[in-house]
């Protein structure tokens, strides 16, 4: 299928609302969170680097791409409501990125509280670009 322009611009504002998203919601949830990771705010400020934010930037666009082309591939275009996109965002955040969040972190042994910061987060951006997406592409 290919994508006309209006639904590439959903991507790219899914994407841009989704980053700015996570910009509000770690600066909230900055103090659980640096003791959930176990480091000093001196520690992190060291270890400051524009990468992660770069990773983050790409895998937005194509967290969006992924989540527009699920739902514009396999829904009738007059079903892309609200209600299907935050069924979906729940479906793809409880079978992908709540229970990968959990095996990871489990396995390096990290606070419990972290998995629930962390898969917030994505429970968050998912249901954010499946309003965009369902918002502007429908």
């Amino acid at each position: 299928m290919q994508f006309s322009g209006t639904e590439y611009i959903a991507i790219l504002v899914a994407a841009a609302a989704s980053f700015a998203f996570g910009a509000v919601y770690y600066t909230l949830l900055a103090k659980p969170w640096i003791a959930a990771v176990e480091k000093t705010e001196q520690e992190l400020k060291q270890s400051q680097s524009s990468v992660p934010f770069i990773i983050a930037a790409i895998s937005q666009i194509l967290m969006s791409f992924v989540f527009a082309a699920l739902f514009l591939w396999h829904h009738d275009p007059a079903e892309l409501t609200k209600g299907h996109s935050a069924l979906l965002a729940v479906s793809l955040w409880v079978g992908f990125l709540l229970t990968s969040t959990a095996v990871n972190n489990a396995f390096r042994g990290a606070k419990p509280s972290l998995t629930v910061i962390d898969a917030g987060h994505w429970l968050g951006v998912l249901l954010i670009q499946g309003l965009v997406i369902s918002t502007i592409a429908s």
